[in-house]
């Protein structure tokens, strides 16, 4: 029997990205902002869940349908952790994107009393560099929490902790015993993570843009109704973006 404590391999899995490409782990460089350091230049969806609820499945659902990456939380703890990575990033923003993470990692501190805690840092500024870009799709991390309300799409899957048990008990092999024991250690550890580092609640339902129990909507359609929430919001935001400063 698979150790209860593993990850489950939703949560493990990052090598994400569109089927049929190579994936890509790097930044893909800064496209030329629509306006301002004020606005990214592009969309980003967030993707919270509750622990079971098929998360990572349906993020990489969404990314197939939409062309997008998918950074899962492993990933996005890693590159956070790893120099290169971070040092490539940096490397890649424009200036004006530079400054939008350091206006937007202010803000966290200031507004919002986000954690200092230096792992929570460099978590924070790499979520940022990747919101400058937009185009991609985040699992989990606080990213919906970090990033503008205007440049992002935050998801929140959820479905009846019975469901949520079997599905754990199902793909890591458990017994239900000790899948409830992991579904409730996730869902905590979840919980104080978001307390902790961004005082936010999971269950604060006025956060998020859209709330699907994928139970009752399953993998495919939850999918479905993401991608074009965000086709909808995208186009707002576009919109309604600065246009570009004239040369004088």
């Amino acid at each position: 029997m698979m150790d209860p404590h593993q990850s489950l391999n939703e949560d493990l899995d990052i090598s994400v990205g569109v089927p049929g490409e190579t994936p890509r782990h790097g930044f893909r460089g800064q496209p030329h902002l629509p306006g301002s350091h004020g606005m990214p230049a592009s969309l980003t969806i967030a993707i919270s869940r509750e622990a079971g609820a098929r998360g990572a499945s349906i993020a990489k659902r969404v990314g197939t349908k939409i062309g997008w990456q998918v950074y899962t939380q492993e990933l996005l703890e890693y590159i956070a952790q790893e120099g290169t990575f971070r040092q490539e990033m940096t490397d890649q923003l424009s200036t004006e994107a530079n400054a939008w993470v350091e206006e937007q990692h202010h803000r966290l501190l200031r507004e919002q009393n986000m954690s200092r805690n230096p792992s929570i840092l460099e978590l924070s500024r790499i979520i940022l560099a990747l919101g400058t870009q937009g185009d991609v799709v985040l699992l989990g991390r606080g990213a919906g929490c970090i990033l503008p309300a205007r440049s992002t799409l935050h998801v929140r899957l959820i479905a009846p902790v019975a469901e949520r048990i079997a599905y754990m008990s199902q793909w890591m092999r458990l017994t239900e015993e000790e899948a409830i024991v992991q579904v409730g250690k996730r869902d905590a550890g979840r919980a104080e993570f978001l307390s902790t580092h961004f005082h936010r609640r999971p269950d604060d339902i006025h956060q998020y843009d859209m709330l699907l129990n994928t139970s009752l909507l399953g993998e495919e359609r939850s999918a479905e109704l993401i991608f074009h929430a965000a086709m909808g919001k995208k186009q707002a935001m576009l919109e309604t973006a600065e246009p570009p400063a004239e040369e004088v």
